[in-house]
């Protein structure tokens, strides 16, 4: 396993498991036993998920060590994204993992009172609660607002980085931060047909290695962390296969080729799709 040292000392896996989309606590449960028997010690989850009990109880069934594994978890989005319900839906991730700490917190979404839902994360780092703090889906400028105003600077950015959407612009900022990167949906979840991909796959043949982990290599020669998910043991496996080779710089540019410039899912900063995708939230949020 490689590991990353953050902002503020901790040193994080750079390959992880993230269970997004596995809602079924019995799924998730098992899938998160079969990717720490797979070799896997950072597992990321969130509120939102609606499965942090099943990750907590497999953590409790894995048999490794607490300070082996390095667990994240997310602020329950813009309903939640003020100091007082931040600080309640911290301590909601910590019961319903099971955990007396939790290695990574992030802000999930760059909406609502935001600095004072940090304020809350930073009282929870500051007791132990919480090793390190972060964000997700925060632009540039967002994060560089965020640096300005608070105490503790975020520790990393989760944010979609694909071969599709390759966010170069966005990861050079962050990383002048010294706020490290990481990568959700990798594989742009199959879009585009990335698994069949002729240029990832003659890349791939050099090596003995699929498309999915040559994703992985060149997220992770950027200095990307990376959090993969899968339900089937087989696909873990293959992909924390990924430490025995390394790309050149002829492959490097070959993928950076590939990008297409555009989110696979949805712009972040678009009015439209914000009120469409978290309306319900924003709505909850002038109720209370």
């Amino acid at each position: 396993m490689k590991f990353v040292e953050l902002n503020n000392g901790v040193k994080m896996p750079q390959l992880g498991f993230g269970v997004f989309q596995i809602p079924d606590l019995k799924e998730c449960e098992q899938a998160v036993l079969d990717a720490i028997d797979s070799g896997y010690r950072l597992i990321d989850t969130a509120a939102a998920y609606h499965n942090e009990e099943a990750v907590g109880a497999a953590i409790k069934k894995s048999g490794v060590a607490r300070e082996k594994l390095f667990i994240t978890s997310k602020l329950l989005w813009v309903s939640d994204a003020s100091y007082e319900r931040a600080k309640k839906g911290i301590e909601t991730s910590l019961n319903k993992l099971g955990l007396d700490y939790i290695d990574l917190y992030l802000l999930h979404q760059p909406y609502g009172d935001v600095i004072g839902a940090w304020k809350a994360l930073e009282e929870a780092y500051h007791a132990g609660k919480i090793r390190a703090i972060g964000v997700s889906n925060f632009y540039a400028d967002q994060l560089k607002n965020l640096i300005l105003t608070c105490d503790v600077k975020p520790v990393i950015n989760q944010i979609e980085v694909n071969p599709w959407y390759q966010q170069k612009q966005e990861i050079k900022l962050n990383q002048a931060e010294d706020v490290r990167v990481e990568a959700w949906a990798p594989f742009a979840e199959g879009k585009h047909n990335i698994f069949q991909n002729e240029v990832l796959a003659e890349i791939g043949q050099k090596y003995g290695k699929a498309n999915g982990q040559v994703i992985l290599r060149w997220l992770m020669q950027r200095g990307i962390v990376v959090i993969p998910k899968s339900v089937h043991k087989n696909r873990m496996e293959e992909n924390f296969d990924v430490f025995d080779f390394e790309l050149s710089d002829e492959d490097m540019q070959t993928i950076a080729k590939l990008d297409k410039d555009e989110s696979q899912f949805f712009d972040h900063r678009d009015p439209e799709t914000i009120e469409q995708i978290f309306g319900s939230s924003l709505a909850q949020l002038k109720q209370k």
